[in-house]
């Protein structure tokens, strides 16, 4: 199935998410969630959603200086905006908001590009490190307040759960060892590539960051953290300008509910974020009026710093054309003379 085909069936797939809970909800309902929601709370929505990328910024200069680099958060800041737009609106495009800040920082800034991956590699394993916490304890709540799901869903969902977490702590073991994590992965899939000089390089210079720069490792994950705690007061003050008195564990369930909706690979979470709010509110007693207004309240402001990374994400693209253009014909010139 190509790019294009995918993102039109799960952009559909979400279309008929989204009317299947305006349908069960009602659209009365969810109108009168939307009369408590005023401008000034929205500014304060939008602000909460560019800090969180702002936190990611300067996450990810730290890590690029104790790499030996140090970019100013202003030229870090459209790429990795750039990035949070491919990501957010193209999900089925695995990883290609990873490989475009890869090339902003070959390209435009003179970063090798195997550091420019060793960043971006150890830039996602904190942020996943941090939210991870969240998650699991905002789940942990979620079944101790519900009970365990059905059979299914309940194996389903442990061995996700098994997988994420499996693979974190497999990581900071292996890292800490200093043990390869490729070779091993190269003999089990037989695939050769894996286990090449540049990969074993890759690796040994992200385990090399994660044992011997603590300071550097305290900082990202310290930032990582500031991420993931501003993401979950994002939601926390939603539902109180909707109306809702809530504590903080029931909160961390639907920051939890709302990122799992993130792996799900539908653009801007169309749909499966109202869904899975729509059954997260009902089973805490919150009531299931507000979750799509919670759902597409969040969504409008990320969907508008997601367009402002867009023309940014053209801006640059145009500059890194350019630039692979120029080369192209300083070579072909060279080559000539």
């Amino acid at each position: 199935m190509s790019k294009i085909t995918s993102f039109i069936v799960s952009l559909l797939l979400g279309i008929g998410l989204l009317i299947w809970v305006i349908r069960i909800v009602g659209w009365q309902e969810i109108k009168s969630s939307f009369l408590i929601f005023t401008g000034w709370q929205g500014v304060i929505i939008l602000f909460l959603s560019f800090l969180i990328l702002f936190a990611g910024t300067w996450k990810w200069k730290v890590i690029l200086k104790k790499l030996g680099y140090d970019i100013s958060s202003k030229e870090l800041l459209v790429p990795y905006l750039s990035c949070f737009s491919i990501n957010y609106l193209f999900q089925m495009i695995v990883v290609g908001g990873e490989v475009f800040r890869i090339s902003i920082l070959k390209e435009k800034h003179g970063v090798p590009w195997k550091k420019a991956i060793v960043s971006v590699i150890v830039d996602k394993m904190l942020e996943i490190t941090a939210f991870l916490i969240f998650l699991l304890i905002g789940l942990a709540f979620f079944l101790l307040k519900i009970g365990l799901p059905p059979q299914n869903l309940g194996i389903i969902l442990g061995a996700f759960l098994s997988c994420i977490v499996g693979g974190v702590i497999f990581f900071y073991f292996k890292s800490f060892k200093r043990e390869s994590i490729a070779r091993p992965l190269a003999k089990f899939f037989n695939r050769k590539g894996l286990a090449n000089e540049d990969v074993l390089e890759i690796e040994k210079e992200v385990f090399r960051y994660f044992k011997f720069k603590k300071m550097a490792f305290w900082q990202g994950l310290s930032l990582a953290f500031f991420m993931a705690a501003t993401s979950w007061l994002r939601c926390w003050i939603l539902i109180l300008f909707l109306g809702k008195s809530i504590t903080f564990f029931p909160s961390t369930t639907i920051f939890s509910s709302f990122y799992i909706a993130r792996l799900i690979p539908i653009p801007a979470d169309l749909g499966s974020a109202e869904a899975i709010q729509f059954f997260t509110f009902s089973s805490l007693g919150l009531g299931a009026g507000i979750a799509p207004a919670f759902a597409i309240i969040i969504r409008g402001a990320e969907l508008i710093l997601a367009l402002i990374g867009i023309i940014f994400l053209f801006k640059l693209g145009i500059g890194l054309f350019q630039t692979f253009l120029f080369k192209k014909i300083d070579n072909l010139l060279n080559h000539r003379n």
